[in-house]
């Protein structure tokens, strides 16, 4: 445990932002999985595909996820859903 005050508060924060990050990061990945079987069985593919879309943009926006695996997340999507 640290003694210095800026110390203290600094583990404070990371813990806030430790649960702020795994929720968007989870939410995210519930998004992905529901768009991938949406995509899998073809019922409102691209509205589930739309939703997972905005996530990983939210996501990237608040620095959760870099923008070049927002970029890969999506175009992996895209792909699946041209394919089916």
């Amino acid at each position: 445990m640290p003694n210095i005050k800026s110390a203290k508060k600094r583990v404070k924060v990371n813990a806030t932002k430790n649960l702020r990050n795994k929720a968007i990061k989870t939410n995210l990945k519930t998004t992905v999985k529901k768009a991938n079987t949406a995509i899998e069985s073809g019922v409102n593919a691209e509205e589930a595909a739309r939703l997972a879309y905005k996530k990983i943009d939210q996501a990237a926006a608040k620095g959760v996820l870099h923008k070049n695996t927002a970029a890969r997340k999506k175009a992996a999507i895209a792909k699946r859903l041209n394919q089916a």
